[in-house]
Parts: C-alpha cells; structure tokens; sequence
C-alpha cells in the first residue's frame, strides 16, 4: 500500500513539475514582445526628435536662402544707384552699406553649409532609424506568431495535463492528497522529494539518522524535518527510463578530466 501510495505522488508530483513549468512558460512569452515593443517605441521617439530637428534645419535654410536673396536684390539695387551719387558723403554711406550686406550675406552662406551639413547628418540618422524599424517590426511580426504557436501548444499542453493531474488524484488516499496540496500550497515546487544516502533533495540538509531508518522499512509517508516535503527513500520507486536515459547522455558528453 505504502509503495504504491509513493508511486503515486511521484506520478502526480511529475505532472505538476511540468504544470509549473508550462505555466511559467506562459507567463514569460510574452516578455520578448513587450521588449521589442518597447524598442520599437525608442526608437519611434528618436524618430520623432530627428524630424522635429529636420523640420527646424529646413525653415532655418529656407530662412537663410529668403535672407540672402533679399540682401542680394538690394545689394545690386545699391550698385545700380552707385553712379547717381551726387556727393562723397553718400558714396561712402552706400560703400558701408553695401560692405555690412556682403558681410551678412557670407555669414548667412557660410551657416547655411552648416545647417545643409546638418541636414544630411539628421537626414542619414533618420534613414538609419527606419531601416531599424522595418527589421523590428519584421522581428515582431515572426515573434508575435511564434508566440501565439507556442500559447496554444502549452495551452494545449496544460489541458492534457489537468485530465492526467485529476486522474492521478482520484488514485491518492484523500487523507494523503490533501496532505499533498496542505505542502504545496505553502512550499515551493516540489512537494514529494527523494532521499538518497540520508540528504533530501528538497532542501539537501541530512535528514536525522532515525528517520532514515523508519523512511527505509517503508511502512507510513514521512516528512522532512527541515524543509517539510514529503520524502520517499529513492531504492523504493524504480528510475525513470527517461531520466536515465538524459543523465546519460549528459554524462556522455561531459568532458573527461
């Protein structure tokens, strides 16, 4: 009875080991999304920034280019009038006026370089940012659908395990199962643990020597002293093929000293 009330728990025990991990699975796929999301926000600020900026550096340009033409038409104004000039007095006021316009013409070319340097460079930036936004949403695109595959492949997952998880109750003693879920409910995963040369796997602190002994004549479901699991003597629940089988090959493909 007591052999196979520990089978059992182990069964149930390994459905909700997979349970938790599917459900965790569940709860962190949808992380990688809201990262790119967030990216993609970032990055569409920036964008944002750049063409405010590119909008300021063209009113600037068109600001220059209007200035410049302005000064210009009045320069050659100025030249035009130069030959009706009665007296040297208005000469020279027409000399330092057509001087201050060439001046503030060249000043007005030499930021307008500056502001069509800057233009490019914003210009560039931008054209960097869209490329950047057209991968991520490409990216989003595939992890949104790879996302939905893999929610309804664990959801489809943790509704066979319901059914095999409900199964697995109705074979446990009540007495035994709520005992099982009173643990669960206020211990960290797992909740039916092996002991193996007196240490138990749930929280590996060696379990008191008399207690081993009681846990190895197999006769009633006992608990860790110091973790509160309930604990089951390994040589007593036969290795499962598939565990065997992956320590194995782990041990396979370890290096050797």
């Amino acid at each position: 009875m007591y052999l196979k009330q520990i089978e059992q728990l182990v069964v149930l025990q390994k459905v909700d080991d997979e349970i938790v991990l599917l459900q965790d699975e569940l709860k962190k796929a949808p992380l990688r999304i809201t990262e790119l999301e967030k990216s993609r926000q970032e990055i569409e600020d920036n964008a944002a920034i750049i063409r405010d900026k590119l909008k300021y550096l063209t009113d600037q340009q068109k600001r220059l280019e209007g200035e410049i033409e302005t000064d210009s038409m009045r320069l050659k104004k100025s030249k035009s009038k130069m030959m009706q000039v009665g007296n040297s007095k208005e000469y020279h006021a027409m000399m330092r006026e057509m001087d201050n316009l060439e001046k503030q013409n060249r000043g007005r070319e030499e930021e307008k370089i500056t502001v069509a340097e800057e233009l490019a460079r914003q210009n560039l930036e931008l054209k960097s940012i869209d490329e950047q936004t057209t991968e991520l949403d490409a990216e989003l695109a595939v992890a949104r659908q790879s996302l939905d595959e893999r929610i309804a492949v664990a959801k489809a997952r943790l509704a066979e395990l319901d059914a095999r998880r409900a199964e697995a109750c109705t074979a446990v003693p009540k007495p035994i199962l709520q005992r099982y879920e009173f643990i669960r409910s206020r211990l960290k995963n797992p909740v039916i643990v092996h002991v193996d040369g007196g240490i138990c796997s749930g929280c590996h602190i060696s379990i008191p020597p008399q207690s081993f002994i009681e846990l190895q004549k197999g006769i009633q479901i006992l608990s860790c002293p110091n973790c509160q699991r309930l604990i089951y003597w390994r040589d007593h629940i036969a290795p499962d093929p598939e565990e065997v089988a992956a320590a194995e090959a782990a041990a396979a493909e370890a290096p050797e000293e």
